[in-house]
């Protein structure tokens, strides 16, 4: 990993103002948080093509739709928790329902929101749009990859969510090429697959270099893309190993694991499973790093869970 320490959400708003240099249908809506989402940085470049709703999520995204639906490039942002909650109901039927061009893109996601409390921090926003027919979900690492998801989104026809965090992170080093549906293969071992997105591969990639230590060695697999998911890749490195651990700052519930598990269960891999997530919990308000210890989302707890895997080995 790299020491450079990015904002996703800095790299957000300033890939939208390159995109709207290069793309005059581009066009950026906000619900009254645009110094936080970063689209501020749009607004000042471009304000005839910049609109503030104020807190008015779901007209926001009817707005989007229509936008859309007259041949504009859209994106929509707003705190995570309240663009795919809030807005729900206009995300299903105004957009991904006529698959509009129509690019959600959710900020502070997660837990490591931190002071905003339970009430900000989205544990359930990925579930929420991986069931929504049409819609495509992507959650970047780091800042690089960041810049990448939105100019794929910004490509690509059809509803997109792409989920932020608040916090720097660091960079990630060996990602690769970004590729829409494709996952990242960051590390190879033959013990242990940890599958896992956002700022879990941070986690991911440390409890892996402690793990060889011990002489566990893991696959680290950045899963960026949520929905369309690499099958190919699921298939191909469950051959490889008898255990896996999928991690994410996330519910349990219908995200990235749930994901991963109707392939395996699809597929009849038999592969012992260990999730790392939220279970069954809301947030609650407090220093992003220790709610990460809180909630067991540190490297601490992917290498408990692997060391428990490998014994059953």
């Amino acid at each position: 990993m790299s020491k450079e320490m990015m904002y996703q959400r800095d790299v957000y708003g300033n890939t939208l103002v390159e995109l709207g240099k290069e793309d005059k249908s581009i066009v950026v809506l906000d619900a009254d948080l645009s110094g936080s989402t970063r689209t501020s940085f749009f607004n000042r470049e471009f304000p005839d093509r910049f609109f503030n709703f104020g807190v008015a999520e779901q007209n926001m995204i009817s707005t989007a739709a229509g936008l859309a639906s007259c041949g504009k490039t859209v994106f929509a942002s707003t705190f995570a928790m309240f663009a795919t909650g809030r807005a729900w109901d206009q995300l299903r039927n105004s957009v991904c329902y006529s698959n509009m061009n129509v690019k959600i893109v959710g900020t502070h996601a997660g837990i490591t929101v931190g002071p905003d409390g339970a009430t900000h921090q989205a544990l359930e926003d990925i579930a929420l749009m991986r069931v929504i027919p049409n819609m495509t979900v992507i959650v970047p690492c780091d800042g690089p990859q960041t810049k990448d998801a939105i100019k794929a989104a910004a490509k690509m026809q059809g509803p997109v969510y792409v989920r932020l965090g608040r916090a720097k992170v660091p960079t990630i080093e060996g990602l690769g090429n970004f590729e829409l549906g494709k996952a990242n293969v960051l590390k190879h071992g033959l013990d242990i697959a940890i599958f896992a997105c956002g700022i879990m591969i941070q986690q991911a990639l440390i409890a892996s270099e402690e793990l060889s230590k011990s002489a566990i060695e893991c696959s680290v697999i950045n899963m960026h893309t949520i929905k369309p998911l690499d099958v190919d890749t699921i298939e191909k490195i469950t051959e490889q190993v008898n255990s896996i651990i999928i991690c994410e700052e996330h519910s349990v519930i219908g995200g990235l694991g749930c994901a991963i598990e109707e392939v395996l269960a699809q597929r009849g891999r038999g592969v012992r499973v260990a999730r790392i997530g939220v279970n069954n919990r809301f947030g609650q308000s407090g220093n992003s790093k220790d709610l990460l210890k809180e909630y067991n989302l540190q490297a601490e707890d992917i290498i408990e869970a692997a060391k428990k895997l490998h014994s059953k080995s």
